[in-house]
């Protein structure tokens, strides 16, 4: 049975360890210049204050391949349970080549087990090192991205670490469950895409916020935090401040919400909307001719005044703790799909 499966599963083994290959050596070749640069940068900009300048700069000019290797990793999974295992059982059940086998000596579960394992293993491992490769190659612009690509952000956080291994562990098995369960290639192809691609929506959106409980705190406004602050230019009328999502003294935290308090604890506004600021525009710091010498006078205003922001958020240095356990929530779906096809392919499948 190993022979057996080795031989039908060489040639997409072969494709697999070939691109990985290649993306190995580009990361190889460019990592190590990526990584001095960003050395040298931060060097530099330390003596002058101006990292924040630099971060936008530097993560500018690689944001294409930084989005592009991302890209890849997010995709390899679906791809996986698309291709190795939606088709690994429905191919022998359209072509009849399963009952040849079952009326040798090899029984059902052997012959499932023997598929799944080496085919399974080979994607977990392949998902594994893409993942912890581009986690490497991406590290400097990991520390230079803005608060949408962060670390911890949804977008960036399923490709990196370990995770991508859980993901196509489960897509993979997903893949092949779906398969026993429709018979046919192409309808399992779809049902595996369309469960994959909602629980990977339902992931960042409604469970990994409540990993481990989230943080609230507030902060006083500064910019770290504030993204626009407006005041009429004719005086007269209220300044509006638009929030960042973003907290003072944790960068790169996963911010879930952000709102803007007035003095008296009330919501006025936050990363989305702004928030009218109760602040004299016509004469002192907030004024026309205040903010002319710089927003910092009247942000220490508007902080004096008790305006502050509340945010709710998950710290980065909680990164890795999410890692191991959204990768073990898949791991634990992956047994569960593993047993029940076990079980179906003793009792239903014929």
């Amino acid at each position: 049975m190993i022979w057996l499966t080795w031989r039908q599963f060489r040639g997409s083994a072969a494709m697999m360890a070939a691109l990985l290959v290649v993306l190995a050596a580009a990361l190889a070749v460019t990592g190590p210049d990526l990584a001095s640069g960003y050395s040298a940068g931060i060097t530099d900009c330390t003596r002058d204050n101006t990292c924040d300048r630099f971060y936008d700069q530097f993560f500018d000019e690689y944001q294409t391949p930084f989005m592009a290797i991302s890209l890849v990793v997010l995709l390899l999974p679906a791809l996986v349970g698309l291709f190795w295992g939606a088709p690994l059982i429905t191919r022998e059940l359209e072509a009849g080549t399963h009952l040849l086998v079952w009326n040798q000596s090899v029984t059902r579960g052997r012959w499932l087990a023997v598929k799944l394992g080496l085919t399974g293993l080979a994607a977990t491992a392949a998902a594994g090192l893409c993942g912890l490769a581009v986690t490497w190659w991406s590290d400097p612009l990991d520390r230079s991205a803005s608060e949408s690509l962060a670390l911890m952000a949804p977008l960036v956080f399923g490709a990196r670490g370990i995770a991508p291994m859980g993901y196509a562990a489960f897509a993979f098995v997903l893949g092949v469950t779906m398969g026993m369960l429709v018979r046919r290639t192409l309808p399992a192809m779809a049902l595996t895409l369309a469960l994959f691609a909602a629980l990977q929506l339902a992931m960042p959106l409604l469970v990994r916020p409540h990993l481990m409980p989230p943080i609230t705190a507030t902060f006083e406004l500064g910019k770290a935090n504030v993204d626009h602050l407006g005041v009429p230019r004719d005086g007269g009328g209220s300044a509006q401040l638009l929030l960042r999502p973003a907290v003072p003294g944790h960068a790169g935290a996963w911010v879930l919400s952000s709102e803007l308090l007035d003095p008296s604890g009330r919501d006025i506004g936050g990363s989305d909307s702004e928030g009218a600021i109760q602040v004299s525009t016509t004469s002192g710091p907030c004024s026309p001719a205040g903010a002319a010498s710089g927003q910092d006078i009247c942000m220490a205003e508007i902080n004096r005044l008790g305006y502050r922001q509340q945010a709710t958020y998950q710290p980065l240095d909680r990164f890795w703790p999410f890692q191991w356990i959204e990768t073990g929530i898949y791991a634990l779906l992956t047994l569960g799909l593993t047993w029940f096809s076990f079980w179906w392919i003793r009792r239903r499948l014929s």
